[in-house]
């Protein structure tokens, strides 16, 4: 398994939809690509095709096509992802379907989330965190048990 790194990264998404992946992060990668796909909050989500694997697999599982609800997860998660190499430069080309999703415009972040990562057009993300700033606190109130 690889241990993805975490952090923030902020980068710009060039004419032809391609996105300089930070090399910290590429460096850990022990495959030349991710699978993308649509997440949830308006972003994308990146994985390993190892993680992706791993996580689909997962998903499919515990779904059911004769259940509305799973299908839309289906649709919404798994039907979208696609395969994208790293070119020489280290960039990835982002599909104009997943682009659209997600908003995508010129500025954008890369989160690192040990096994994802995710993709966030920069405005829509700092909007993103402005709007759920209560719903932050109140989701840490419930991890009050973990102690250091």
């Amino acid at each position: 398994m690889v241990n993805l790194l975490t952090g923030e990264y902020r980068n710009t998404l060039d004419e032809k939809g391609r996105i300089l992946f930070p090399s910290k992060l590429r460096s850990e990668l022990s495959e030349n690509s991710l699978v993308i796909t649509q997440g949830i909050d308006r972003c994308l989500w990146l994985y390993t095709p190892d993680e992706w694997n791993a996580f689909s697999a997962k998903v499919m599982e515990s779904a059911s096509p004769f259940n509305e609800k799973n299908r839309n997860v289906i649709r919404r998660i798994i039907a979208p992802a696609q395969e994208v190499e790293f070119d020489k430069a280290g960039r990835l080309s982002i599909p104009q379907t997943l682009r659209d999703f997600a908003l995508l415009s010129k500025e954008c972040v890369i989160l690192g989330n040990i096994k994802y990562f995710e993709l966030w057009d920069a405005e829509s993300y700092n909007n993103y965190l402005k709007e759920s700033e209560a719903s932050f606190r109140d989701a840490a109130e419930e991890l009050s048990t973990i102690t250091f």
